[in-house]
């Protein structure tokens, strides 16, 4: 388990795929949304914003960024285990 907090500007291809080297984010997570807005955008095309006091459960496969100026928290349940990690393939 493990709070993020993403500031204004963040997304996961800029900032993350350089550590693991994966196409995109690799790691599921369940999450409570405390602020901010978070798009995400899945390896299938699908996209979704989560917001304040949202749950969230996203499978592999993903991308995501901060939307505006607020910076995104978050309380993560599943995925920090696995997160920004280095491919092992």
């Amino acid at each position: 388990m493990g709070r993020a907090v993403l500031e204004p500007g963040w997304k996961w291809s800029k900032h993350v795929k350089p550590v693991a080297k994966t196409k995109s984010c690799e790691a599921a997570h369940f999450q409570y949304h405390e602020t901010g807005i978070l798009h995400v955008k899945m390896d299938d095309g699908t996209e979704m914003d989560i917001g304040p006091g949202e749950i969230s459960m996203l499978p592999p496969g993903h991308d995501a960024w901060v939307v505006g100026v607020e910076p995104v928290t978050l309380i993560d349940f599943q995925g920090m285990v696995d997160y920004a990690k280095p491919s092992k393939k």
